[in-house]
């Protein structure tokens, strides 16, 4: 039998030649007897080892597994540095060791290479029933960045040239370094990896000649130390970096790499962002955008915060949107045109797929040929992802929004001066559009204009206002009756008309009067209550209300999935427990408060 690494089964197919012949050179090929060790609990493993022949059993969590020939142990215990397997020889075993520092040069250098052990992790853990290990990863999120594993600051001049650049990175063990350089007689800090080396070869000026500086990127992102990992993964996400500076103040801490953050993950938000970019049809993004729900339920059952589950699902379908619409739209109209996302998915509270609320903005003189036909394309793609039509034919396909700006402006006036109250609850709407692709000024301009005119108009936002009162409350007895509601009760709840909607409506109108630019219900309250225009203690139950019906929603229609019904915002009280019963009559008299300062404040009575 050879000994010679095979590199014919994933993911170490993805591999090229030259990343071939760095594991050729450090593969050990190792023989083991029966009843070795290969991974033990509570212990860093050093290295990855690849089955050749022979069985191994691993234990885990109860479940055991037999691995065999192509079989590594463990993807998972390398990158997250802990383990709770044993994994242990059954029979004469041969087996190539690979040390943890090429493995780790070689995810964070090939990107097919990453998200096949990364999807292999995730399927893994999507197939094993287990719940306890989905939460201890999911839980990892929670942590601060100083507690995830940061690489040492490496430091080279920025008059260096790029050979001597790549000797040091190769004596240092490391693919990156940061660049101090001078610029206008101040000290700037920068950063040069493998893939600005790549691209540096493709220049006219011979690697030994030219300076790293000039190839080192200077717009570094950088978080604090105390900082969630969960806002690292955002922000690489949003920005598209593998890498983020940790700075202490002034003071440079580490880099945490996309790699290190990846091992705290269990939710494939990374391999969805990885199939969203590289997509080149609707088809193709399609298999990404259905996808969402699955990581929905995962984080659901791992005991996830609803806020946080609600940013990153934001943060994935804002990400869909913009690539489906450079996929559909030309370049030309990408650039002059703004796509706008609205209602619960502008304000960054949409969990599962419900309807369409988008807009799309053109700049003033820009005319695009067959414009019609791009948006119902846009539209009927949405709906194989899974977003449904809005019902109230609030999307692109609509002319009222696709419009230019400076008819929209006028659009706007007229909704705010009409007498039309259709016009009151769409510039509610529009006041929570969030820029997802082209030119977000086209947005903060319409935004401005609805601003100024609103600023001093009493009226209009009273009248605005008075929607909290279009759903009628429970009768009375019904409310007495809540907690002691028995599972024979046939009596529903709309958690959205009853529910979330006074809150977000009432801190959609108290946004406007009073110029907020924040988006999000939770943080346009605490913005009030910054302003102490919003007690405080309201603000907070009001926040912890909100979240706890956005909860129950979620359950709901995951239950609503689970049968095979439609998704709905009613939920049948047969099916609370005492003590969801008890909190939602807790919800709904800090709801009822609410609604009665709001009517106090703008004269509803």
């Amino acid at each position: 039998m050879s000994n010679a690494f095979s590199f014919e089964s994933s993911p170490f197919s993805e591999l090229s030649a030259t990343q071939q012949t760095q594991v050729r050179e450090v593969a050990l090929h190792v023989r083991l007897a029966a009843g070795e060790r290969m991974l033990q609990p509570d212990k860093a493993p050093q290295y990855l080892w690849v089955l050749q022949s022979g069985h191994a059993q691993l234990e885990e969590d109860g479940q055991v597994h037999v691995l065999t020939s192509g079989e590594a142990v463990s993807w998972r215990a390398l990158l997250t540095q802990h383990s709770h397997a044993t994994v242990t020889t059954l029979d004469e075993v041969c087996a190539w060791q690979l040390p943890k520092a090429t493995m780790m040069v070689l995810l964070g250098d090939n990107p097919r290479f990453s998200a096949r052990v990364f999807a292999s992790i995730a399927n893994n853990l999507t197939d094993d029933e287990d719940i306890n290990r989905n939460r201890e990863l999911l839980s990892l999120m929670l942590l601060r960045v100083k507690d995830a594993y940061l690489q040492r600051p490496f430091y080279v001049d920025g008059q260096l040239d790029l050979v001597s650049v790549c000797r040091l990175l190769s004596e240092n063990k490391t693919g990156n370094a940061l660049v101090r350089d001078v610029q206008g007689g101040g000290e700037r800090i920068g950063m040069f990896t493998t893939t600005d080396l790549r691209d540096a070869l493709l220049q006219p000026t011979p690697p030994a000649q030219l300076a790293v500086r000039d190839v080192a990127r200077f717009d570094l992102i950088t978080l604090s130390p105390d900082a969630e990992l969960f806002d690292a993964l955002l922000i690489m996400l949003r920005h598209r970096v593998h890498r983020v500076l940790v700075k202490d103040g002034d003071t440079i801490v580490g880099i945490l790499s996309q790699l290190d953050l990846m091992s705290f993950m269990s939710n494939h938000s990374h391999l969805i962002t990885l199939q969203v970019e590289q997509a080149h049809s609707a088809a193709e993004l399609q298999v990404a955008a259905l996808k969402v729900d699955d990581t929905i339920k995962l984080l659901q059952r791992g005991g996830m915060r609803i806020e946080i589950i609600s940013r990153l699902v934001s943060e994935l379908n804002g990400q869909i949107f913009a690539r489906l619409w450079a996929l559909l739209a030309p370049p030309d109209l990408v650039q002059n045109s703004c796509l706008l996302v609205m209602g619960s998915e502008g304000r960054s509270e949409q969990i599962l797929k419900t309807d369409q609320d988008n807009a799309l903005l053109l700049r003033d003189g820009y005319h695009c040929e067959g414009l019609a036909a791009i948006t119902q394309q846009f539209s009927a793609a949405l709906l194989t992802f899974g977003y449904p039509p809005c019902p109230g034919n609030i999307m692109v396909t609509n002319p009222l929004w696709c419009q230019s700006l400076g008819d929209f402006r006028q659009t706007i006036g007229q909704w705010l001066f009409g007498p039309d109250a259709e016009g009151k609850m769409n510039l509610a709407i529009f006041m929570d559009a969030r820029a997802v692709a082209g030119d977000a000024t086209l947005l903060a301009s319409a935004r401005e204009q609805a601003l100024t005119l609103a600023v001093g108009s009493d009226t209009f936002i009273g009248r605005m206002a008075s929607a909290i009162d279009q759903f009628a409350e429970p009768a009375s007895g019904w409310w007495q009756r809540l907690p002691l509601m028995h599972s024979r009760e046939p009596e529903t709840f709309d958690l959205k008309k009853i529910g979330t909607f006074p809150i977000v409506h009432g801190a959609r109108a108290l946004a406007l009067e009073f110029r907020l630019e924040a988006l999000g219900t939770v943080e346009r309250l605490q913005a009030l209550a910054n302003q102490q225009i919003l007690p405080a203690p309201l603000v907070r139950d009001l926040s912890e209300t909100l979240h706890m019906l956005m909860t129950l929603k979620l359950r709901n229609n995951l239950r609503q999935l689970s049968l095979g019904q439609p998704i709905s915002n009613l939920v049948a009280l047969s099916s609370l427990g005492r003590l969801d019963r008890d909190q939602l009559t807790d919800a709904l008299a800090i709801i009822r408060q609410f609604k009665q300062l709001l009517r106090l404040r703008y004269r509803l009575e």
